[in-house]
């Protein structure tokens, strides 16, 4: 009888412990009804939104792109030197990628994606482009699987609203910073109702403060001069 109250009381402490340990993961995100384009998990009181596929590929290319958003202005204010670091986080197409990548040629250029076709087109681009300073890494939902201390800038262009897990991927981001390094956040304006992108994809200053703040990060650089989006700059505390 001793024995089966001994292991009744085992089994109760570790399923209390387990159940205390999944209400304190479950408390960084809550869950509702999905929206229109979300997925129903909301952080810091904002929905996330359903993650764009690879098939979209052709919208991050279209020819109209620098003229709407400014890219080129984006990539000429990042904070970086030629031998700089840089992670592309979401990369995509490679838009952003390749173009920094000209910009850090004694550097590296990190190239960052959860979805395979994205990774072998990244590399079938940089070997036709002769990009040697361009390396894909498949990430997860939780991680950009960066090396620690390794990164001078992590960027992420109309890609945080996206993430699956943003606490989790910040804290992994902020392990692969240099001291001194930067998060860069491009996004687009959710202040503006003249942006005409979807609500769940745009992003006010005042939410990505909010979340950003919750992980360690400080705001360092407010840019104002893109057309429809954000560009904030952010180190970690």
């Amino acid at each position: 009888m001793k024995k089966l109250f001994l292991s009744f009381l085992f089994m109760f402490s570790m399923s209390f412990l387990f159940g205390q340990s999944q209400t304190k993961t479950d408390e960084i995100y809550t869950y509702k009804t999905p929206d229109r384009d979300g997925t129903g998990k909301v952080y810091l009181g904002r929905e996330i939104s359903q993650v764009m596929n690879f098939m979209g590929m052709s919208w991050l290319e279209r020819s109209t792109r620098p003229q709407e958003e400014n890219t080129e202005l984006a990539i000429k204010n990042l904070p970086i030197d030629k031998k700089s670091v840089v992670a592309d986080i979401g990369a995509g197409s490679g838009y952003y990628t390749f173009r920094i990548a000209k910009k850090v040629p004694e550097g590296k250029v990190y190239a960052v994606e959860i979805q395979d076709p994205a990774i072998k087109y990244l590399e079938d681009r940089s070997k036709e482009l002769g990009f040697d300073n361009v390396i894909t890494i498949k990430g997860t939902e939780k991680s950009p699987m960066l090396p620690d201390n390794s990164i001078d800038l992590a960027i992420m262009v109309d890609v945080y609203h996206e993430l699956e897990y943003p606490h989790e991927v910040l804290q992994n981001i902020k392990k692969s910073l240099k001291p001194g390094g930067k998060l860069l956040l491009i996004e687009y304006r959710g202040e503006d109702p003249k942006v005409a992108i979807k609500r769940l994809h745009k992003m006010t200053v005042e939410q990505v403060t909010k979340e950003l703040s919750a992980n360690g990060f400080s705001l360092i650089q407010n840019g104002q001069f893109m057309k429809i989006q954000h560009f904030l700059v952010f180190e970690k505390n």
